[in-house]
């Protein structure tokens, strides 16, 4: 065991670093969601293997352990989990668990829900904003962009109370609404 006071990395690089295919698919998956750099990405990446491991775990312990009420418990906080955070729908299964692109991951981000939520212009604006302070979560000003909103909190995402950005006569937010260019 390491120091604990030390950060630790939280993604796995690729195996294969000039794999033509992999690094079109990440450079278009940067621009689509205006990610910063790889790491942002390989991150998502990891989280989701992470969950793909513990639904392999859970088929791995239905074929060998008989306590089925144990199983189902760890499958419903797993998929509970997974919903909460609008990974999944109400209805899914370990199926689905396995079927999940990174995608799904990105597009929980508070960086794309400020977008889709119209109060950018572009995935790169987002981010900008959230990390001048113009972005809150339910009240509470956030800002990182990488920060994981669950279904709960989608809809408290606005302007922070004190932004200019509040105000409708702001040129920004202007050009936000118009959806045109200065």
């Amino acid at each position: 065991m390491g120091y604990p006071g030390k950060n630790h990395k939280k993604y796995e690089t690729p195996k294969r670093r000039f794999e033509k295919t992999r690094i079109e698919d990440e450079n278009r998956l940067m621009m689509e969601y205006g990610l910063r750099n790889k790491r942002e990405f390989w991150k998502a990446q990891s989280t989701l293997r992470k969950y793909r491991r513990a639904a392999r775990d859970l088929l791995a312990l239905k074929s060998s352990v008989t306590d089925e009420a144990f199983i189902a418990r760890k499958e419903d906080e797993l998929l509970g989990h997974l919903e909460r955070y609008g990974l999944l729908s109400a209805g899914a299964g370990i199926g689905d668990v396995l079927a999940m692109k990174t995608e799904n991951e990105l597009e929980r981000r508070l960086q794309t829900i400020v977008y889709r939520k119209g109060l950018a212009r572009s995935p790169k604006q987002a981010r900008q904003f959230i990390t001048h302070g113009h972005i809150a979560v339910n009240g509470r000003k956030l800002t990182i962009p990488g920060y994981r909103v669950r279904r709960s909190e989608e809809a408290g995402v606005a302007y922070y109370g004190t932004s200019p950005l509040t105000d409708t006569v702001h040129p920004e937010r202007e050009r936000i609404v118009s959806g045109g260019r200065a």
